[in-house]
């Protein structure tokens, strides 16, 4: 009799539990449950099966309609991680204020980030875009010629971005970058950050634009950015794309240049 009697005693403890962290029970759900299943269901990626859904339903040639495409999709079928609409428009206000022409993007994936900047730049302006999934560059490149960029707009390469990050002045002529964009590994934005400095891509006024910075999160990223001296730091507070009731955040970094 005393089991029941225990159980009974931490039911309210369970249900307070599955009602203050439920947002993240639909993220398990939808990220890596709904993702296994379709995943055996139909012997395609998940990344592959949202360019199939993109091609469908959006209009060739618009960036406005590949992304309200994908956005549809990862609100209604299944969910991936981009930067979202909401701070989507964060992200678009900076490049109206800043009109960078040459971007380092860190973490492609399917190419959303990459469209929705491309979009938004200057005549002129480049994109340097770092996916190091074979596959996911892949299905990037495909939605990203579908948004109709070319490659001289968007340069996808394929490689870690600690080996693309040294070698951008020798192998393509960067001489400074405008923004830097980060959404790949979150263990890698502090790494790269200092590869960055010590590169001597970033001049005065650079803006290293950072997501997802409170969850999953990227505390000694911050960390680094707040002490070091180098950088004006802001963080824009949000939620989680696409999913409501999940904290995050985006990190808005701009160079000083090195004292």
């Amino acid at each position: 009799m005393a089991s029941p009697a225990i159980a009974l005693a931490f039911l309210p403890l369970l249900l307070t539990l599955i009602i203050r962290y439920r947002y993240y029970f639909v993220l398990l759900y939808r990220a890596v449950l709904i993702r296994w299943v379709r995943d055996c269901l139909s012997g395609i990626s998940r990344e592959e099966r949202a360019y199939q859904y993109i091609l469908t339903h959006a209009t060739p040639g618009d960036p406005q309609s590949i992304l309200d495409t994908f956005d549809q999709w990862c609100s209604k079928v299944e969910f991936i991680s981009n930067i979202g609409p909401k701070k989507g428009k964060i992200l678009d206000r900076l490049l109206q204020d800043h009109c960078p022409l040459t971007v380092l993007e860190l973490g492609t994936h399917c190419g959303y980030s990459t469209v929705r900047m491309a979009r938004s730049l200057p005549i002129g302006a480049r994109i340097y875009s770092v996916e190091m999934d074979e596959r996911n560059a892949a299905v990037a490149e495909k939605i990203i010629r579908l948004a109709g960029f070319d490659d001289d707009m968007v340069e996808l390469m394929v490689r870690p971005s600690d080996e693309v990050i040294p070698r951008l002045r020798e192998d393509f002529g960067v001489e400074r970058l405008d923004l830097v964009f980060m959404d790949h590994w979150k263990r890698c934005y502090l790494p790269d950050l200092q590869l960055l400095e010590g590169s001597g891509l970033l001049g005065e006024g650079s803006l290293i634009v950072a997501d997802n910075v409170i969850f999953p999160g990227a505390p000694n990223f911050l960390r680094h950015a707040r002490r070091s001296g180098l950088y004006e730091v802001r963080v824009h507070r949000a939620t989680l794309e696409y999913i409501r009731g999940i904290r995050d955040g985006m990190a808005e970094l701009t160079f000083l240049g090195i004292k």
